[in-house]
């Protein structure tokens, strides 16, 4: 239960009650539901229409309410990356390490394709905060990485370089595959499709040879392309024993 925080002369209770209605419904207003609506307003219009009195109509209060629950608009971009990065789900318990990031990857590929507008933030705001004074949330996924490596006969530093170089690969995959935009799409012609008749003549040959690739790419392939590339490279260069041999899944 929320305590209303004391008005102007110290007492409680002068200030407006939280326990009203959220979004018509009668029921306390809570730190899940503003960040919920945070997610909404994010999802659906981008991190740039997101303020705190925006925020408040989305959960139908007083803009200075949210502040007895999130401390300023940081905070609300911090939870609104733990709530997705929650989640996320690591199985620890299996021996087939590789399996379980690949999982994991794919995981990840379908929360960003899912919150677009979320990406810059899972990828720039953990970075922005000292490890220990992140979430928990967002620590999560982290603490299974590790216990599944480590369990699976990583050194704890090699299992932390595995973590790393994952989520580096994650990151900037999933960025560029929301950056894979098309002009015109009812184009067949793969160069006007792309915009790339737009280049200078004679400049960026090797680009413009390339568009029917392009004009291909796929983000699920691709990111198993290089989930393969990355994995089995890791594991040879760490020296750990190969997990058993798991094929790609095939798309949908």
């Amino acid at each position: 239960m929320v305590q209303s925080p004391a008005g102007p002369s110290g007492a409680q209770g002068n200030a407006p009650s939280t326990d009203l209605t959220v979004n018509g419904q009668n029921g306390p207003i809570t730190r899940a539901a503003v960040l919920a609506g945070a997610l909404d307003i994010i999802d659906r219009h981008g991190v740039d229409a997101l303020s705190m009195r925006r925020l408040g109509q989305a959960v139908g209060r007083d803009p200075m309410a949210i502040y007895r629950h999130v401390p300023n608009k940081a905070a609300v971009l911090d939870g609104v990356v733990e709530i997705v990065f929650e989640q996320l789900c690591v199985d620890t318990t299996t021996a087939d390490w590789v399996a379980a990031l690949r999982r994991l990857g794919h995981d990840f590929r379908d929360l960003a394709r899912a919150h677009p507008h979320v990406v810059p933030l899972l990828v720039t705001r953990p970075l922005s905060t000292p490890l220990g004074m992140r979430p928990p949330g967002i620590l999560r996924h982290l603490e299974e990485v590790l216990a599944l490596l480590t369990r699976c006969g990583f050194t704890g530093r090699d299992a932390l370089r595995v973590y790393r170089a994952l989520f580096g690969f994650l990151y900037g995959h999933v960025l560029t595959e929301l950056q894979e935009i098309v002009e015109r799409p009812e184009e067949i012609d793969h160069v006007l499709r792309l915009g790339l008749h737009r280049l200078p003549i004679g400049e960026f040959p090797h680009v413009r040879d390339l568009a029917p690739d392009w004009a291909a790419y796929d983000g699920r392939a691709e990111l198993d392309r290089g989930l393969d590339i990355l994995l089995s490279g890791l594991a040879t260069r760490l020296g750990v024993p190969d997990a058993p041999s798991v094929p790609a899944p095939e798309p949908p």
